[in-house]
């Protein structure tokens, strides 16, 4: 009898494969162990027919019980259960404890068809002979937005046109600590404690002493507006009431 395809579903897995009907269950139960991860004996298969039918598939001898006595139909679904207590199935979905491979550095710079090797091709990144001068450009363009700006040290602002971020500026220049961050960072100490840190980022101090008060940012230029921006006073609607 020709193959027919089904559908074998698990908790685990779910491919479509092609079902001899001359095999025994014992046979199948063999066959779908490197598939499934689970055990013949403790495989619980059911097969749901087009009118989701769901017909057990075992019998009191599955070595000479074969499967043409099913109604096995084209893409049907072949379902194998896990019969072992839940504490005792391997978790093939968590990857925590298995070791990760990592090529070493010198192998993998010498394989032709990586992310490294097309880069090398296209010049990209680290590897364009421009990519210096691409940087001085961005430096060079940030340096002009701060001086455009009238940005400098103890000047009031607001970051991001929001009249609730108002603050003192209280640095100007490079921050090593944020990735890819080329070219100067404006560091404003917001009034209210609303900010990302306390004017440290990764052990470095830019201002101020340690604080649980959150209240410095560290923004691009482009973000700062400087001008007459007292500090909000929360009570001065008071007198009014």
């Amino acid at each position: 009898m020709a193959d027919v395809p089904l559908y074998v579903v698990s908790e685990y897995s779910s491919s479509e494969r092609r079902i001899t009907p001359s095999w025994s269950i014992a046979q199948l139960k063999k066959k779908l162990e490197p598939i499934t991860g689970i055990p013949p004996s403790c495989q619980r298969i059911s097969l749901k027919t087009p009118s989701n039918e769901n017909i057990s598939v075992e019998a009191a001898d599955e070595e000479s019980t074969y499967l043409q006595t099913y109604p096995l139909s084209p893409y049907a679904e072949l379902r194998v259960t896990d019969t072992r207590p839940a504490g005792v199935r391997p978790n093939f979905s968590n990857a925590a404890g298995v070791e990760k491979y990592v090529m070493p550095e010198e192998e993998y710079e010498k394989k032709s068809d990586s992310v490294l090797a097309w880069k090398k091709t296209q010049k990209l990144g680290r590897f364009d002979p421009n990519a210096p001068s691409h940087e001085q450009t961005r430096i060079m363009a940030t340096a002009q937005e701060i001086e455009s700006r009238g940005i400098a040290v103890g000047k009031r602002c607001r970051v991001g046109q929001d009249d609730t971020r108002r603050g003192e500026i209280k640095y100007v220049g490079p921050v090593k600590e944020i990735p890819g961050g080329i070219g100067d960072w404006v560091g404003v100490q917001l009034d209210e404690p609303v900010g990302k840190n306390d004017g440290s980022i990764a052990g470095t101090r830019y201002w101020g002493e340690e604080s649980e008060l959150k209240r410095g940012v560290f923004v691009r230029p482009e973000r700062v507006e400087v001008g007459d921006f007292p500090v909000v006073d929360d009570l001065e609607d008071m007198e009014e009431i």
